[in-house]
C-alpha cells in the first residue's frame, strides 16, 4: 500500500499495490503495521455498507462527537463517487478545510477519515456502492453532522442537483 498526504494532516489517500498476472491481481487493503507505522488508527470495529441506487446522491457530511470520534476507511466497491472529508477539529491548522478525491471500483482507492473530521461523498454513477472500516460503533447520540453545501467550506461537488436525505439536509452551517 502506498499512503499519499493530503493537504488535511494524518487524512490520507491509500492506492494498492497491484501484484498482477493473467488472472488479474492480488492486492492488500488493510495492514495494521503499515498503518500504525504512518501513526494512523489501526483498530477497526465495525464496518458498514452504503448501497446507492442512483447518480448524485449526496450522503453527508457525518461525523461522531467526543468522546466517540471515528476514523474511517473508505472504498467503493461498486461504481464510482467523490469523497470529502472537511477537517472540523478545534485545534488542527486546517480546519475548516476540505479535500475530495475521486473514489471507484476501478481505481481501487481508499481514503482514510481521520477522527474529528466530518464525512461524505456523491455518487457518480448509479448503483454505486461504498465499504466503510470504522474504529468505533456507531452511537446514535453521538450521530452529528454540519450542512453539504456550507458556504463555510466551499465544497466543489461534481453534481449540482443532488439527491439529499431530510435529516443532511437540516444539519446546521459550520460554527468555528
Amino acid at each position: 500500500m502506498r499512503f499519499v498526504p493530503t493537504a488535511l494532516g494524518d487524512a490520507c489517500v491509500v492506492e494498492l499495490d497491484r501484484l498482477e498476472d493473467e488472472r488479474g491481481f492480488f492486492a492488500r487493503t488493510f495492514c495494521r503495521e503499515e498503518f500504525a507505522a504512518h501513526g494512523l488508527q489501526a483498530d477497526f470495529v465495525q464496518c458498514n455498507v452504503s448501497f446507492n441506487a442512483k447518480r448524485a446522491t449526496l450522503r453527508g457530511m457525518h461525523y461522531q462527537a467526543p468522546p466517540y470520534g471515528e476514523a474511517k476507511l473508505v472504498r467503493c466497491t461498486h461504481g464510482a463517487i467523490f469523497d470529502v472529508i472537511v477537517d472540523i477539529r478545534p485545534d488542527s491548522p486546517t480546519r475548516g478545510q476540505w479535500f475530495g478525491v475521486e473514489l471507484s471500483a476501478d481505481n481501487h482507492r481508499m481514503l482514510y477519515v481521520p477522527e474529528g473530521c466530518a464525512h461524505g461523498f456523491q455518487t457518480l454513477e448509479d448503483g454505486s456502492e461504498v465499504f466503510y472500516q470504522m474504529s468505533q460503533q456507531f452511537r446514535p447520540g453521538a450521530a452529528r453532522g454540519v450542512r453539504w453545501n456550507d458556504p463555510a467550506f466551499g465544497i466543489a461537488w461534481p453534481l449540482t442537483d443532488p439527491v439529499v436525505s431530510a435529516r443532511d439536509a437540516a444539519y446546521p452551517d459550520f460554527t468555528p
